[in-house]
């Protein structure tokens, strides 16, 4: 039997609450006949007024379901006339089939014998309407609850592509200067060169949805293609060292999450530097945390009361909102200084691989 099918149908609920809620009434009813000596017919007895109950029960249902919009007094009155009424008639039925099977056609001469027991009766109706509503309640608001969430999940994706998407612009921005830096001064190849790798990094940046994350290693090749596009602009001038662990390589974390570190130290330190300028992009796993970092040897040393700039643009401030929109509080994200010179901007975050 497929458990989950009759959790997620309602109707399917229903009918197996609805049986399971007679059958333990019938079994609270034999229990309580043990105290007692009855004949092994009793058990068919008790058998047919779960069953008089049951039945009488589901019309009330659809009653129940008619008048659901209506005013909270009139589902009230409802309610009441329809458990008294079905009570009043489940009585007549238990009460003949007692007498019919147990006490051998015995019939009395006042009709009002048949009613007996019904305020008893009236009571057990009057609790399985109360449940019919708990339940029913109790499913609307779950549904409400799936759909705040499913409205919370959208407006989250949302913001994740439209934090994702603010990169592009600000990127491409910043390259397309470059290559009109680069065609000004008549360098050709090199404005070529860098349309050709500014082609493969916007490819990949299609590829891969805003708001799905890819490994680490897949994210370093993204950022080599950014780097890419700079050593043309900057040539010799320009080294990268990357030193990642296999165990980081499979870690998961958001695409084009390392760019704008890098870019800020292209803009910040490589291109500020007379000399060779050097990035170093390092990540390892440690006590369940992927740590990355970005550094570089700019031509001062970072100092966060002085440089402040560095941390106020676009591009990082863009990449705090994606960790918060994704990690909440379980990521840290600091810039510092390097040494002797240049910045180091630190990456804490949740390791996580496509197995777990």
């Amino acid at each position: 039997m497929n458990w989950r099918s009759y959790l997620e149908d309602r109707n399917k609920m229903f009918w197996l609450l609805q049986t399971a809620g007679w059958l333990g009434y019938a079994l609270v009813q034999y229990m309580g006949s043990l105290m007692h000596e009855m004949r092994e017919i009793w058990i068919v007895i008790v058998l047919l007024g779960a069953y008089g109950g049951f039945l009488l029960t589901v019309p009330m249902r659809y009653i129940y379901r008619s008048i659901w919009n209506v005013h909270p007094m009139v589902q009230v009155v409802v309610v009441l006339l329809c458990s008294y009424f079905a009570a009043a008639t489940w009585a007549v039925i238990d009460n003949l089939t007692n007498w019919e099977i147990y006490k051998f056609g015995f019939r009395p001469t006042n009709l009002l014998f048949y009613f007996q027991h019904t305020i008893a009766k009236f009571y057990i109706m009057l609790t399985w309407s109360g449940l019919y509503f708990v339940i029913k309640y109790y499913q609307l608001l779950q549904d409400a609850q799936q759909k705040s969430l499913a409205a919370a999940s959208m407006a989250h994706q949302s913001q994740l592509k439209m934090l994702r998407y603010q990169l592009n612009p600000h990127f491409l921005f910043n390259t397309l200067n470059a290559i009109s830096t680069l065609i000004l001064v008549n360098d050709t190849k090199g404005a070529n060169q860098m349309m050709s790798k500014l082609s493969r990094f916007l490819r990949f940046s299609l590829d891969n949805e805003p708001i799905k994350r890819i490994t680490l290693e897949q994210e370093i090749s993204a950022a080599m293609l950014y780097l890419d596009i700079e050593k043309v602009r900057f040539g010799d001038r320009l080294e990268v060292n990357v030193n990642v662990s296999d165990e980081a390589k499979q870690a998961l974390v958001p695409s084009l999450i390392l760019q704008p570190l890098v870019e800020n130290s292209v803009k910040y330190a490589i291109a500020k530097t007379e000399g060779l300028g050097r990035i170093d992009i390092n990540a390892t796993v440690a006590d369940g945390q992927l740590i990355i970092t970005v550094a570089d040897n700019g031509p001062e040393p970072f100092d966060p009361t002085k440089m402040k700039i560095r941390g106020s643009g676009v591009g990082l401030v863009n990449t705090k909102q994606r960790l918060k929109a994704l990690y909440g509080k379980q990521f840290s994200f600091n810039l510092s200084a390097n040494t002797p010179t240049g910045c180091v901007a630190s990456l804490k975050l949740p390791w996580q691989t496509a197995e777990h």
